[in-house]
């Protein structure tokens, strides 16, 4: 239930309870304001797990389950299979991702999709806070490209870290996130997989950002769920 879905029931049941027995004005507003509350931070806690959303923000999450999945996984030895940035969109929060195209997804939709719903959001350091809009600016700057499926740095299409990495150097002209070669993970398992997908060869030396190397930065330290 949304807020305003919240609001419309919450004010139809006052005006009920007002028709079937007297109740003062005064006591119907304070009815009123203490159920809508309590519907939206329900809401809230319900959609977002108990995150409080930040311009900004970069989230991860494990996709469900797919060949492609399981060897981005399996080959950075981590459940982190996607990234995204948070962004505000009038009056819902989104999730600015590469995925399929560069769009923007409503933050509830994107956690959905998540495995079991579970997602991590890492949010820059105060030193940098001053750069988030531009950091999120550079972002939408890159909607409607396409999806990288070849997973190459800077050839014209983006793949979800790639996202991140690049609109994070326009914004405070550095880089974040390692930069590792395939052939220094673990890719044996899934030399199969990645022979068909490169068409034929194993890209070994191919350079790639992964959605692990940029929640190991040390200007991203995680938000949600808390360190233990």
């Amino acid at each position: 239930m949304n807020g305003s879905t919240a609001r419309r029931a919450v004010v139809a049941a006052v005006a009920r309870r007002h028709t079937r027995r007297p109740v003062t004005f005064l006591a119907a507003v304070l009815l009123a304001a203490a159920a809508v509350a309590l519907a939206l931070h329900a809401g809230a806690t319900g959609s977002f797990a108990g995150y409080e959303p930040r311009d900004g923000d970069v989230l991860f999450q494990s996709l469900p389950r797919s060949p492609l999945v399981d060897a981005i996984e399996g080959v950075t030895e981590s459940p982190l299979s996607h990234c995204g940035i948070v962004a505000r969109g009038g009056e819902e929060w989104l999730v600015i991702e590469a995925f399929g195209t560069v769009r923007a997804t409503p933050l509830s939709t994107w956690i959905a999709r998540g495995r079991g719903g579970w997602f991590a959001a890492h949010r820059w350091r105060d030193e940098a806070a001053a750069r988030v809009a531009a950091f999120v600016a550079a972002a939408r700057e890159r909607l409607g490209e396409p999806y990288d499926f070849a997973f190459e740095l800077e050839n014209g299409s983006l793949y979800c870290s790639e996202l991140v990495r690049g609109a994070a150097r326009t914004a405070f002209g550095r880089d974040v996130g390692r930069i590792e070669r395939l052939g220094e993970l673990r890719w044996q398992p899934f030399a199969e997989f990645l022979r068909e997908q490169a068409g034929g060869s194993l890209p070994l030396e191919r350079q790639l950002v992964t959605p692990r190397s940029l929640a190991e930065a040390a200007e991203l330290p995680r938000v949600h769920p808390r360190e233990e």
